[in-house]
């Protein structure tokens, strides 16, 4: 499994691509809009933040973990290679 889409990326769906991203798989978030994709990407990387502040991840694995992550408006592009496709909508 190389390839993991998250279909919405509010508080569940950044979470799940935050912690799939940093475990070095490639993450597609789908969502509506490009402003809740930016959204989401701003919320990981203040959680990736966090973290290497902490001392829990390094900043090479904070930048490696963003690179992961690509975002989709477009479910048919955004699931095309995917392995596993998660759905974190809201509802």
């Amino acid at each position: 499994m190389k390839v993991i889409s998250v279909i919405g990326s509010g508080t569940m769906g950044n979470g799940i691509a935050h912690t799939f991203a940093l475990s070095g798989f490639k993450v597609n978030i789908i969502d509506l809009s490009n402003d809740k994709i930016t959204e989401a990407l701003s919320n990981i990387n203040r959680n990736l933040d966090r973290q290497e502040q902490k001392g829990i991840i390094t900043k090479i694995q904070q930048t490696n973990t963003l690179l992961n992550i690509e975002g989709f408006t477009q479910l048919e592009t955004g699931v095309k290679e995917s392995d596993l496709v998660i759905e974190a909508a809201t509802e």
